[in-house]
């Protein structure tokens, strides 16, 4: 007999709302920035016109997206106040927001807490090696800072999300280092969710030079996750940035068990287009794979996050159980026109 259950491979129906574009820092890989004087933040209209059409779609995760303002910046109060208002809004339409805005202080954490069903930074590596190559010119990739960040998530109990980016100078050792990182602060407070490797996918605007990140080493990083990390840490890829269905196949069967925020665009990597969620259970179906939607925070851990917040956690639980009873398809990419 089959066991289905251990069949499943999850993703959260997503869309991505960024406040600016705006960043401090210039890695050298990054196809995402504008510099800070081109940076506008969002306007709160255009935001509740976005969700307002996003209420009529199977969309449940917001996925809160920033550059980062510096914290010197006299517009950093303002900028999280539009993080914060942009989180508050979309609770207060139904979504369940999930914000990644980089490098934040305790006090800025502890706020967007109360706006977001989850958070989360990228690790990226724990090696200071990088910060003489692609983080040269990027104060806040400084590995400690980052690793600070992990340790506050899991003080403050938020539901947090990180992860290693491959192929940005680094080695094996350096991702059992950043693994075994991620593993030790997790122990103390059981907080991380999900860990993504995402690897290096060349875009149009980087400066980096490096190609990208070959296929057919993912799937041992994925067992070697696997073998680090505790087991209720669930191992994430992004299958825009693994598009070979062989080595896709190859990374569930190593261990990993989600493919993250399924979406309109990835606006991290704008040069790589998400699949549907059809075409996906296709490239699935040959390895026996089952594609369920699933919540930004999960279920294990619902009750660290703000009472606020779990009339909307309650609604989309509900909702998933009915999606997956009637064997529904979801369609995305989801359009906003």
């Amino acid at each position: 007999m089959v066991d289905f259950q251990s069949r499943i491979v999850t993703y959260s129906p997503a869309f991505t709302i960024v406040p600016t574009y705006e960043c401090f820092n210039r890695c050298s890989y990054c196809n995402f920035r504008v510099d800070p004087d081109a940076g506008k933040l969002i306007e709160l209209s255009k935001v509740q016109e976005i969700l307002t059409r996003l209420q009529n779609q199977p969309v449940c995760e917001i996925l809160i997206l920033s550059g980062e303002v510096h914290p010197q910046s006299s517009r950093r109060q303002t900028w999280l106040q539009r993080i914060y208002d942009v989180g508050k809004l979309a609770l207060q339409m139904g979504f369940l927001p999930h914000t990644n805005a980089g490098i934040l202080s305790f006090a800025e954490m502890e706020k967007l807490k109360q706006v977001n069903a989850s958070m989360g930074l990228m690790l990226e590596q724990v090696t200071p090696k990088l910060l003489q190559t692609v983080h040269k010119h990027a104060p806040s990739k400084v590995p400690s800072i980052r690793l600070q960040q992990l340790e506050w998530a899991g003080l403050l109990k938020i539901p947090f999300t990180t992860g290693l980016l491959l192929g940005i100078g680094e080695n094996q050792a350096d991702w059992i280092d950043s693994l075994q990182a991620i593993r030790d602060i997790h122990l103390r407070y059981q907080h991380i969710q999900e860990v993504i490797l995402q690897p290096h996918s060349p875009g149009k605007q980087q400066t980096f030079t490096a190609s990208t990140f070959h296929p057919h080493l993912l799937p041992d990083v994925v067992a070697l996750a696997r073998e680090i990390l505790p087991l209720e840490i669930t191992i994430q890829i992004p299958p825009n940035l693994v598009s070979d269905q062989q080595w896709l196949l190859a990374c569930l069967e190593a261990g990993a068990r989600d493919l993250g925020g399924i979406g309109p665009k990835d606006e991290v990597n704008p040069d790589y287009a998400y699949h549907t969620t059809a075409k996906l259970q296709e490239l699935l179906y040959p390895g026996g794979w089952i594609l369920k939607p699933r919540l930004p925070v999960y279920s294990r851990i619902d009750d660290s996050i703000p009472q606020e917040l779990q009339p909307n956690i309650f609604k989309w639980v509900e909702q998933f159980e009915q999606w997956v009873h009637q064997n529904r398809k979801i369609e995305t990419p989801i359009s906003v026109k």
